[in-house]
């Protein structure tokens, strides 16, 4: 016979076990975040191609990837920038707006494919993200190089690009990566 759960200060517990709380939540997406990007980064070591970031935020993703690719460009898409004035990159590295709006456009402006393309663009809303991500999925497809990595926090779609092994860290459902296949 299942466990019924009881509630204490709002929160429900399973078999004497609390839901894990949002802190806890957070860390572990963060923790599944870097475990991917640097991941990434070594299977794309032998790539060449520029980075995209989709979501500034507070600039703390786009820093380490600085750090994860000294030599590389690093594109990032941002509709309202309030990051720390240390992770913000230069002019010609930000494409300001909605992704609706920059994103079709942006092969013309960066001149390369990607070799590596993150995306942080989970919010409180659950319908948006899932919209934003099904959408997303398809307009990245002419930004990717062949054989490159997509990191997300939102799944994009595997029928779009395939699935590609998360490190042993990361629990399923937590983060995503794909790898990206050649454009018939």
């Amino acid at each position: 016979m299942a466990a019924e759960p009881f509630r204490w200060a709002g929160r429900e517990h399973w078999e004497g076990h609390m839901e894990d709380s949002r802190l806890d939540q957070f860390i572990r997406r963060i923790m599944a975040q870097r475990a991917c990007l640097n991941m990434a980064a070594g299977l794309i070591a032998g790539m060449s191609g520029p980075i995209l970031e989709l979501g500034l935020g507070n600039g703390r993703t786009y820093d380490h990837l600085r750090e994860l690719f000294p030599g590389r460009d690093i594109y990032v898409f941002e509709r309202d920038v309030a990051a720390h004035p240390d992770c913000i990159p230069d002019e010609a590295h930000l494409l300001r707006g909605d992704f609706e709006d920059t994103l079709p456009g942006a092969l013309a402006r960066i001149g390369k494919r990607a070799a590596l393309i993150h995306g942080d663009i989970g919010s409180a809303y659950a319908l948006r993200d899932a919209e934003l991500a099904a959408w997303l999925g398809p307009a990245l497809r002419p930004l990717a190089a062949p054989g490159a990595v997509i990191v997300s926090d939102r799944a994009l779609g595997e029928a779009i690009w395939p699935a590609e092994p998360l490190p042993s860290d990361v629990a399923p459902g937590t983060y995503y990566m794909y790898r990206a296949v050649a454009l018939h």
